[in-house]
């Protein structure tokens, strides 16, 4: 992995496929991520800047997962399915496959 501190928590976003949690889960441990660091992203929690961002890519049938780092956040009122994520930002950094 390319400059990439598995030692930070990496929030994973479905975007609704829980199907795919598990094939997800294991893509990013085999990158040497721990169980332990894989959060389930949520709406209403945001990482924290240097932490990462682990997106099944391309909804709605994914074929890899877009790792991201957190590069920034602000503090915005929650919005919809996205919630309080709308205030971050992040850089592409890696894509792994799916499976």
């Amino acid at each position: 992995m390319a400059n990439i501190d598995n030692q930070k928590n990496i929030y994973l976003f479905t975007h609704g496929r829980m199907d795919l949690q598990e094939k997800a889960e294991n893509a990013l441990i085999s990158k040497g991520f721990s169980k332990e660091k894989i959060v389930m992203a949520s709406p209403n929690k945001v990482g924290n800047i240097g932490d990462y961002m682990a997106m099944l890519w391309m909804p709605p049938t994914p074929d890899h997962i877009k790792i991201q780092l957190i590069t920034k956040v602000e503090e915005v009122k929650a919005e919809g399915v996205i919630g309080l994520w709308k205030g971050v930002s992040k850089d592409d950094i890696e894509s792994i496959p799916l499976g």
